[in-house]
């Protein structure tokens, strides 16, 4: 069996702890089994990363479902900042969330969130989600098909809508067609979007 050379720790200790190198992957560019580096590391005392470390590495070098437009007009300027400034207010802003999630009921306010996804953030059109939220009194299909015309999102991207049982007829008109959480999958775009607004508030505040 193939062993690693002792002349190679530097090389190995690169590869690990500044490529961000898994040990299979070391043990493919140096033509050895995975043992060989498992041993290796072992005797030289190299210690392995935890397995949260190894998945945000893992999550650092993937790909990110959208690209940014990063040439701007004054429009879109607008668009973005407008777009960065619905989400402080509204939304889901924890660093544990797996992705952007806005709520809200204002059409006007949805339509221009959903053209700052589309025309600032370049997003996936698959990767949207819509979630509704309505009372048991409202029709959850009628109010699925109104937000799919106003999201442009296909019925199909819903998810299951949450029905509240405890209706009062004092707040009949406060949320007529419910309200829908637009939802994207994609953690870095969140953490982007968190970035603008920290950008803002060192601006501004």
């Amino acid at each position: 069996m193939a062993k690693i050379e002792s002349d190679k720790l530097n090389l190995v200790k690169k590869l690990y702890y500044e490529d961000g190198f898994s040990a299979s992957q070391i043990a493919k560019t140096l033509g050895v089994s995975l043992d060989s580096t498992y041993y290796f590391m072992r005797r030289n005392d190299l210690k392995r990363r935890l397995a949260s470390e190894s998945n945000n590495l893992i999550w650092q070098k993937k790909l990110p479902s959208y690209v940014l437009n990063n040439k701007l007009g004054p429009k879109a300027e607008q668009l973005k900042n407008i777009g960065v400034t619905l989400y402080w207010g509204e939304g889901y802003k924890a660093e544990s969330a797996c992705g952007v999630d806005f709520a809200n009921s204002d059409i006007e306010m949805i339509k221009v969130f959903m053209r700052f996804l589309r025309e600032i953030c370049g997003i996936r059109e698959d990767r949207l989600r819509i979630y509704l939220y309505c009372y048991s009194n409202q029709k959850p299909l009628d109010l699925i098909k109104f937000w799919s015309r106003i999201t442009k999102v296909s019925p199909r991207q819903f998810s299951r809508p949450y029905i509240r049982t405890d209706f009062v007829e004092s707040k009949k008109a406060k949320m007529p067609h419910g309200m829908i959480h637009v939802r994207y999958g994609d953690k870095k775009l969140l953490r982007q979007i968190l970035k603008w607004i920290d950008d803002c508030k060192q601006d501004f505040a």
